[in-house]
């Protein structure tokens, strides 16, 4: 096994690059990807870095040239051919060749669009702009740049000793709470910390931490290049980017009403079985699936991943019964902000009322709260479609604190998706 702290002290670029593969990414933008080629390839989208947590002052505590360098590096990236070979052929949700022969081709020969980066008050400002499937596949390697940045800025300071203390108090950290999960019977859970990890190193550990620690019940990981280096399962379906642009790219209030279907329509016509998971909180919960058409009602299960969980899960469960579905036969995946606590609360909850699974993120891939004061705890840091064919995108999610867009364009969502009050909930991660 790795010596972290050793790696963290030696750092050296040809052995500790932030991302070493494209593939160093979310399975998730992967399959979203290959839906974007087919369905929407020439759109040109706009991403940008927003930073939730504006205490975290990242221009001041890291350094610009560094950033670019390990910018540029990314830009050079591209499939090595044993990459290429597991994606084209291994099974991925029970199903061979998940990826089709045309956006292979396309993505092995596929390097990402320039970037465009400035400081201000404190923040780095970082944007992408291009088509839409090349720019997209920014965004998870953009948050793990910044985010390992962060955390190499406050460790630089430290003697390896101190690091060794550390890391065995993080390891220690993470090793209680797979005991406590340990004793939740029936547990499914899955590694999504990717976007706001630590480090890649420090993920790797604790995937394999999981893996030996609950066994079965740990189900995979979000990360395609850990999975692959690991042999376990690669985890995702889809997020809000989807209904974001397809909705930016609205020409009435009709069409963007119907938007958040038209997407799951094309997801419909790719893909069967557990990835035909519904993401629903974009523009609310409640009125999505008050709208929905009855086919959605057939899918797999439901993704909660802002507001209040159980509450999501409640109106889940009321609704597959309107439309005469089992919700016991129903996937109920938790993944905003969780730790053990809410893991434990939510399981208790739902256990034999759903199918319950849960993606576990930060709090799994980069909890060293306290461990050195405050400077290593986690923050959120996002990277977020802004405009799609240069009109701006808009997100309104369960929880307001997580809303983002244009005021007027915030307010003629919410009165074409009927969104009304609601609970704003601290945003942590």
């Amino acid at each position: 096994m790795v010596d972290i702290a050793t790696r963290v002290h030696n750092h050296n670029w040809k052995i500790d690059p932030i991302v070493r593969s494209l593939i160093d990414t979310d399975f998730y933008k992967l399959l979203m990807c290959q839906s974007i080629f087919r369905n929407k390839p020439d759109t040109t989208v706009a991403f940008s870095l927003i930073n939730r947590s504006h205490s975290v002052r990242l221009a001041d505590l890291i350094d610009e040239g560094e950033l670019r360098e390990q910018l540029d590096h990314v830009r050079g990236l591209s499939l090595s051919r044993g990459e290429s070979t597991w994606l084209r052929g291994n099974t991925f949700y029970g199903k061979r060749q998940m990826f089709r022969p045309d956006f292979m081709e396309w993505f092995e020969q596929m390097r990402l669009p320039a970037y465009h980066l400035e400081k201000r008050d404190g923040q780095f400002e970082l944007t992408f702009e291009g088509r839409w499937p090349e720019v997209m596949l920014w965004e998870i390697p953009a948050l793990t740049v910044l985010m390992e940045l962060r955390s190499r800025a406050v460790l630089k300071g430290m003697g390896k000793f101190e690091l060794q203390i550390l890391y065995a108090r993080a390891m220690s950290r993470l090793w209680e709470k797979i005991e406590r999960l340990r004793r939740i019977e029936g547990l499914k859970i899955a590694d999504f910390g990717t976007r706001r990890r630590h480090g890649f190193l420090w993920q790797d550990w604790c995937v394999q931490a999981m893996q030996e620690g609950l066994g079965d019940a740990f189900t995979g990981t979000s990360n395609c290049r850990i999975a692959m280096k690991r042999d376990i399962e690669a985890i995702g379906t889809n997020a809000h980017e989807l209904p974001m642009v397809y909705a930016a790219l609205a020409e009435s209030d009709a069409e963007l009403a119907e938007a958040p279907y038209r997407v799951l329509a094309d997801w419909h016509e790719e893909h069967d079985g557990n990835l035909r998971i519904i993401l629903p909180d974009t523009y609310g919960t409640e009125g999505f699936l008050k709208r929905a058409p009855d086919w959605l009602s057939k899918w797999t299960g439901i993704r909660i991943d802002s507001g209040d969980p159980a509450t999501g899960a409640e109106i889940a469960i009321r609704w597959w019964q309107e439309r005469g579905e089992d919700p016991r036969n129903k996937l109920v995946i938790f993944s905003d902000g969780l730790d053990v606590e809410k893991i434990e609360e939510l399981h208790a909850r739902f256990a034999g009322r759903v199918k319950v699974s849960f993606g576990w993120g930060t709090m799994l891939t980069n909890d060293f709260r306290g461990l050195a004061g405050d400077r290593l705890a986690p923050f959120s840091l996002v990277c977020k479609a802004i405009s799609a064919n240069g009109r701006p995108t808009v997100k309104l999610s369960d929880n307001p604190n997580k809303a983002m867009g244009p005021a007027d364009e915030v307010a003629r969502y919410k009165r074409v998706f009927g969104v009304g009050d609601q609970a704003a909930q601290e945003v942590v991660v």
